[in-house]
């Protein structure tokens, strides 16, 4: 009987800490949401104009030509087993693919400014689509 008080002791005392406890996420403005939605769109539309003919390809073709608007590329499966790659790949990995192969460039860094405004771009084509990582 005394252990099961001090459990109740202890679990009531961490139920008021939980709901005394003021929250630990971040505060931000509507001021916030609105210069990050910018940041957003100006990188998203970087990666539209790459996507669009603006990598520095060695041969004549861009992500459009085989991906028209982004829409066959279904970021929202990622990560996924690509075969082209022999394993799970991110999004970036297979945009390099991409690059190396039907353009025959050379692969951007995964973290590069290019790599995230060609995913930004990619992803904001297919918004409001449920995520499904590894479908295929």
């Amino acid at each position: 009987m005394k252990l099961y008080k001090m459990m109740s002791a202890c679990l009531l005392t961490c139920t008021l800490l939980t709901i005394c406890m003021p929250s630990s996420a971040d505060q931000f403005t509507e001021a916030d949401v609105k210069r990050w939605t910018n940041e957003y769109m100006s990188v998203m539309k970087q990666g539209e104009k790459l996507f669009h003919g603006g990598l520095k390809a060695n041969n004549t073709v861009s992500c459009d030509q085989c991906h028209p608007n982004a829409t066959n590329i279904h970021p929202e499966t990622y990560p996924k087993f690509q075969k082209q790659l022999g394993k799970v790949a991110v999004l970036g990995e297979m945009i390099n693919w991409c690059i190396m192969n039907p353009t025959e460039s050379e692969p951007l860094e995964l973290d590069s400014n290019e790599i995230i405004a060609l995913q930004a771009y990619i992803h904001y084509e297919r918004r409001g689509v449920a995520l499904q990582p590894g479908k295929h």
